[in-house]
């Protein structure tokens, strides 16, 4: 065996499984042009954590929702996929709805549950939307109840849920299209201090579960200790943060 080859063979390899090049995003407010995100560059690992932190306006949620296909970049290009990679910036409206249908999972601050239906409903629907037969969305939907601790909650409308039962049954919601990637703009941003805790150990725990990409924007230092890499978004720039 070669040295180069011997070298290779001691070394892990690393598989991105979402990259993000040269960001740019700029918003016109009035007369003034407020440059948000300056290139950014940006890249996590399959299965692996990351967390965003910032102060509030410094883009965390504009980056997330440009990872997330829900916002367009002025310059740059995201990446995803491990064998065959998608330029999701290139992508046409039905492209990008396919994309954040099938291939990525989004929780919110708000939890945005349908009233009128169960909690076991709000996770099925994701799935009926990108066309699951009905028994294996109610399958997966149970199965995504228990790892949340709310096995005996599915029958219960987001009424009758405490606020922190809702955005469990979110993070559930979030994961029932076996997406690649995990996207949480301050999921426990509503949250107290105890239910914080418990939804974000929750949520990390059922992404590594399902070896699942996870990306979460937070403000909570504890929950962006749990994540793999600690990221800081500053004058549109991120900077990891060190130990």
């Amino acid at each position: 065996m070669s040295d180069e080859l011997s070298s290779m063979a001691g070394q892990e390899v690393r598989r991105i499984l979402i990259s993000a090049e040269n960001i740019v995003k700029n918003y016109i407010s009035g007369t003034e042009t407020l440059h948000i995100l300056k290139g950014i560059n940006f890249e996590v690992e399959e299965g692996k954590s990351a967390a965003i932190m910032g102060i509030s306006g410094s883009g965390k949620s504009t980056l997330l929702n440009i990872l997330g296909g829900l916002d367009r970049t002025d310059e740059g290009k995201v990446y995803i996929g491990i064998d065959k990679k998608t330029e999701i910036t290139s992508l046409g409206e039905k492209e990008l709805s396919l994309y954040r249908s099938r291939r990525v999972g989004f929780i919110f601050q708000f939890h945005y549950l349908l009233k009128d239906f169960t909690a076991l409903e709000n996770i099925m629907i994701p799935a009926f939307i990108a066309g699951m037969k009905k028994k294996e969305a109610i399958d997966r939907a149970r199965l995504l109840l228990a790892d949340v601790k709310l096995e005996d909650r599915g029958g219960h409308f987001p009424s009758q849920l405490s606020g922190g039962e809702r955005q469990r049954v979110a993070v559930a919601r979030s994961m029932v299209n076996d997406p690649e990637l995990i996207l949480a703009d301050e999921p426990t941003g509503n949250l107290d201090p105890d239910n914080s805790d418990i939804v974000s150990e929750l949520l990390y725990a059922g992404a590594q579960k399902r070896g699942k990409t996870l990306i979460v924007v937070t403000h909570d230092r504890k929950v962006a200790a749990k994540a793999s890499i600690r990221i800081i978004l500053e004058n549109g720039q991120l900077s990891e943060e060190q130990s």
